[in-house]
């Protein structure tokens, strides 16, 4: 950080400001993202930590990084928008069928997807590849909405602390707390993780392999033939279908497949394609309806893939109704239909 750019910035010069905070704008997108779960609040987010740092930065004395005060507002603004219940509640979407009966109901509808693309844009801080792999575990869908069924402050001592890499002294700092209270934070947060771990991780070096992509290609070509039991047989047995924001989920092959013959049936004669991207390290499609109008305006969500952990079967299909996350999704994929 240069002495003089930051002195210029609090003269005033916003394009100081700029130059100074640009390095680390991403990654504090994405930090907004894994505390609220939602591409969209945490875009709000950002500019909100943004806006707050510009018009503190007389504050900011230097005992810490740029960085590490950037995340400090980060975090706390996070944390009063999770407690005012400041975060948009989003509408259920209403669906042109009556479908069938789901097999519960979700409680973490405000999730969305983070492309993959957006990933790439971050500084490489990790000491080495391992660590890079582990950095893409904790961006899988799983663990972002495990995040949300912690309490708030939980959520953050484990992305400061586990997920960033901060020391139990920094993240105290920036959680206004003791180290101790840090800790006791960090060790009911991961007893909560550990105990609702869904499935064995798989190998970090298997993420986005080839045989990833057959099975992702796979899948494709089954749902844009509409091909319901083919869809079926690369399913674990104890697979299960979500659509934020609509809570309806769907588990088991049997339950799925009666929903994807309602919603196939009732979309026909419309044919889907599927585009294939990457979202949360995992694989993804942004979904359209075919026809001659604009890719914006047929827009039909995106879907993000959970895979087993042998990597051979799908073991979840999460499909993002919300078209603002389609729209998120439109320039990573250059429109290249499967």
């Amino acid at each position: 950080m240069s002495s003089v750019a930051l002195e210029r910035a609090r003269g005033g010069d916003q394009a100081a400001f700029a130059a100074l905070i640009e390095p680390y704008r991403r990654e504090l997108h994405l930090h907004c993202y894994r505390m609220l779960g939602s591409l969209t609040d945490a875009e709000d987010l950002l500019q909100d930590t943004l806006s707050a740092a510009w018009r503190g930065l007389d504050s900011f004395a230097g005992r810490s990084s740029l960085r590490t005060w950037l995340y400090r507002i980060a975090t706390n603004r996070c944390l009063n928008a999770i407690r005012d219940a400041k975060r948009r509640p989003l509408p259920t979407p209403v669906p042109p069928f009556e479908p069938p009966a789901p097999s519960r109901h979700g409680d973490v509808t405000w999730l969305q997807p983070y492309p993959d693309a957006w990933l790439d844009q971050l500084p490489d801080r990790s000491a080495g590849p391992e660590e890079r792999h582990q950095g893409r575990e904790t961006i899988e869908l799983a663990f972002i909405a495990a995040l949300q069924r912690l309490p708030p402050r939980q959520t953050a001592a484990v992305v400061l602390c586990d997920v960033l890499g901060f020391s139990l002294a920094e993240a105290a700092g920036m959680l206004l707390a003791r180290p101790s209270a840090v800790k006791g934070l960090l060790q009911r947060a991961r007893a909560t993780l550990e105990r609702h771990r869904s499935a064995p991780e798989r190998p970090a070096s298997d993420r986005g392999s080839g045989d990833e992509g057959e099975l992702a290609r796979r899948f494709a070509e089954a749902m844009v033939a509409d091909d319901v039991d083919a869809v079926v047989g690369l399913l674990t047995d104890d697979a299960w279908l979500a659509m934020p924001p609509a809570p309806h989920e769907y588990h088991g092959p049997a339950a799925i497949a009666a929903f994807l013959r309602a919603s196939t049936a009732a979309r026909l004669p419309r044919r889907l394609e599927l585009v294939a991207t990457r979202a949360n390290a995992q694989p993804a499609f942004a979904c359209y309806h075919a026809g001659p109008s604009s890719a914006a305006e047929r827009t039909a969500g995106v879907i993000v893939l959970g895979l087993s952990g042998s990597g051979e079967r799908i073991s979840t299909i999460t499909r993002f109704l919300d078209p603002r996350v389609s729209l998120a999704f439109m320039p990573a994929t250059g429109y290249s239909v499967i």
